[in-house]
């Protein structure tokens, strides 16, 4: 409930982060977009609320899903790992950082595969202004065109990036986490304690999103893609490539 919530409150900049990184695809307008709160007022002023959160029926449908596969099996697949890789008399008192690291990646890579969908249907409607606003009129209408018109390939358009973005970001969190709190404690920086997990968890955020934007912009662009417009997602890097350079894996 927490997670969906926090879903809610953001899912304005969300949608702000897909318009940018969509610029020059399909529906794209590169100079309409520049920043975020130019975006943001931009959205509102043309569309209004509802543009801000068009696609969060999907979003919340993805963070469900998302939140019970990877949180829910976590624990097991942590205790999976800890008993194939450590004996029982062997195995330590704290999990290490890259069993937990393991784990986490398995969900995650898990959770994707089966709510990808949702994440496709969340990009192309928050994706959609001006004249291609009625590609899709809600999320039953997008499954049901997307499933229509592409198949079931269509609805796991973009899923192999999608899980390579999500290993990142738990790699890049879950390690800059561990490594930044102990730095923080041992270096008499902080004490242990509610501030300093705030920090590392600001940190490791930050350095996780760093880490995966490349990969959320390819993902995006090519959910939000004609299946005739990439030969796949190697093609679809190199035209992004070809045509943004450097700073067009970091819009949005």
């Amino acid at each position: 409930m927490g997670a969906c919530l926090a879903d809610v409150v953001t899912f304005p900049l969300d949608t702000t982060k897909v318009r940018l990184q969509v610029q020059g695809n399909v529906g794209g307008a590169p100079s309409k977009y520049s920043g975020i709160f130019r975006t943001i007022f931009t959205i509102f002023s043309e569309e209004g609320v509802g543009g801000l959160y068009r696609g969060l029926i999907p979003g919340l449908q993805r963070q469900l899903a998302f939140s019970t596969i990877k949180l829910g099996c976590y624990d097991d697949v942590k205790d999976m790992y800890s008993s194939l890789i450590f004996s029982e008399d062997n195995r330590p008192t704290k999990t290490p950082v890259f069993v937990r690291v393991l784990a986490g990646s398995t969900t995650g890579i898990l959770a994707v595969a089966v709510a990808h969908p949702t994440d496709v249907v969340k990009v192309r409607m928050q994706a959609q202004f001006g004249n291609n606003l009625g590609r899709y009129a809600n999320s039953t209408d997008a499954y049901k065109k997307i499933f229509t018109k592409e198949g079931m390939k269509g609805l796991w358009r973009g899923c192999l990036p999608n899980m390579t973005r999500n290993g990142i970001v738990n790699i890049g969190e879950v390690v800059t986490y561990d490594i930044i709190k102990d730095h923080l404690i041992h270096s008499n920086i902080m004490s242990n304690g509610t501030p300093c997990h705030l920090v590392s968890a600001f940190a490791a955020g930050f350095c996780g999103t760093v880490l995966a934007s490349p990969v959320d912009v390819v993902k995006t662009r090519f959910m939000n893609s004609m299946p005739s417009q990439y030969k796949g997602v190697l093609h679809c890097t190199t035209v992004l490539w070809r045509e943004l350079g450097f700073a067009g894996f970091y819009k949005g």
